[in-house]
This record gives structure tokens, C-alpha cells and sequence, in this order.
């Protein structure tokens, strides 16, 4: 199987240990930079079996390669108004009022509401926001778009914010957790180094009940209410941490699909 992968992902200071990895490994890989006029992608060899890994446009504009496999995985069942069915209370902000971005909203005095994309989970980043904090928010997003794909009708979620104490990111290839690492303790929370027991369980629970895909990237948190799934990642997209064991990763992604 063939790797793609894209250089220029300088927003991800740890994507360029995939190289290492796929080296130290003898698999092969081609390297490939995107740009804002990129319109398509191609590979230089004459091959079929190939995985994507990079950003979110090279995940989206990869799973136009229907000859490819398994190519990317992007969009399908990692849509959150998909997945919800099958999760249901067990994600973290299952309880969301859905509206358009630009939408007036109603606020409590002093509310604070955890808001996210809906759809594209990549357009900004989800968090706890304020009235004011919002309303500046958006005028300013509006003003100066980042991306094309967040607009006045771009779908956003909003959901009463929950107390979280630690969280993780597993990555599933073949049903299996081929790795986890935790990436953000808050508070006084204690550091592990490895995901907990229960927090893997927990997983494997989810596993049973639904599979986005054949490899995603599931990440989940601790809460006052007890294990809850973040939200679901396209794993041709998802980005490293510093914990994470690449090639460990990339040798299951390439043991798996290589079948």
C-alpha cells in the first residue's frame, strides 16, 4: 500500500514524524503539497491501494479517487447527525440546539454555552462561549472568513457545558484500538501516561454498539457524569500529539489495509 501524505502541514508540528516513521518501516509513500488552488490529486505511481494523510482538504479531495483504497474515509458516517443515532447520551453534547451560524440565540444572563460545527468539525475550534463572546465571534468570522466553508449558514451545535477532567484520542483500524494517548488534563487532575482501564472499556463499549468506518479516530473525556465520546475524527485527518507512538500507528494502518 501506498502512503500520501502531505508536506506542507506546518498548523501540526508533530505530522512530519509520519515521515520517520514510514521510513524506519521500508513503506512506501509519496509526499504531496497543497495550496488554495488545488483542485484535485493524483499519485505519480501507477497504484490503486492507496491511504491519505494530511488535511482536511486533502481527506475531502482524495474521496473524489474512487479507484482508490481505501483512499479516505472523509465525510459519510462521520457526520454528527449520523453517529448521534447510534450514540446517543453516551456523547458529551448529545443535548444540542442546532441553528445556522449567523441565527440570533436566546441567552440567559451570565449563560455560558459549549458551541462547535455541526457538520465540518474543522471550520473553527468548539468551546465554552459567553453571549458577548459569541456575538464577537461571529461578527468577526464573518468579516474575515478563515475558511470558505464557515459561513452565515454553516450548521453550528450549541450544549449546556460539562465539567470535564481528562482527554484522550484513540485511533480504531479494523474494529481494534491500535493506539490512545490522553492530550488535555484540567485542573488538579493527576498525569497518566496511559489511557486509563476504564476509559478503554468505555471505547470498546462504543465499538460494539457502532463503526463509523473501517478506521476512525474517536476521541473521548472523562466527566462529572462519566466516560462520553468527544466527537468522531476522519482518520486521514486526524493530527499526531507528542505522546502518540507514530509507528506503532502506521504499521497497523499498513498491516490492516494491506489485506
Amino acid at each position: 500500500m501506498l502512503f500520501l501524505v502531505q508536506s506542507n502541514m506546518y498548523s501540526d508540528p508533530d505530522h512530519a514524524r509520519i515521515f520517520d516513521a514510514l521510513l524506519d518501516l521500508n513503506i512506501p509513500f509519496e509526499k504531496i503539497e497543497l495550496n488554495s488552488a488545488t483542485k484535485e490529486i493524483t499519485v505519480q505511481a501507477n497504484r490503486s491501494h492507496v491511504f491519505v494523510y494530511g488535511s482536511v482538504k486533502l481527506a475531502r479531495l482524495a474521496k473524489a479517487n474512487t479507484n482508490w483504497n481505501p483512499g479516505s474515509f472523509y465525510g459519510g458516517n462521520h457526520q454528527y447527525e449520523i453517529y448521534s443515532k447510534q450514540y446517543k447520551e453516551n456523547l458529551l453534547n448529545y443535548d444540542v440546539n442546532v441553528f445556522q451560524f449567523n441565527d440570533f440565540i436566546t441567552w440567559k444572563p451570565n449563560e455560558q454555552k459549549f458551541i462547535k460545527p455541526y457538520k465540518d468539525a474543522k471550520i473553527f475550534t468548539g468551546k465554552v462561549f459567553t453571549e458577548t463572546k459569541w456575538t464577537d465571534f461571529v461578527a468577526n468570522s464573518l468579516e474575515n472568513p478563515k475558511t470558505p466553508l464557515l459561513h452565515a449558514k454553516s450548521l453550528v451545535q450549541a450544549s449546556i457545558p460539562k465539567e470535564i477532567y481528562k482527554e484522550a484520542r484513540l485511533w480504531i483500524v479494523g474494529g481494534q484500538i491500535v493506539a490512545a494517548v490522553y492530550y488535555k488534563f484540567n485542573g488538579d487532575i493527576v498525569f497518566e501516561a496511559e489511557v486509563s482501564s476504564e476509559g478503554i472499556a468505555f471505547a470498546k463499549k462504543m465499538l460494539k454498539t457502532y463503526e463509523v468506518a473501517e478506521a476512525f479516530v474517536m476521541d473521548i473525556c472523562l466527566t462529572n457524569y462519566g466516560w462520553k465520546i468527544v466527537e468522531i475524527n476522519c482518520i486521514n485527518s486526524a493530527g499526531f500529539y507528542p505522546n502518540l507512538n507514530v509507528h506503532s500507528l502506521v504499521k497497523a494502518l499498513h498491516i490492516y489495509f494491506s489485506k
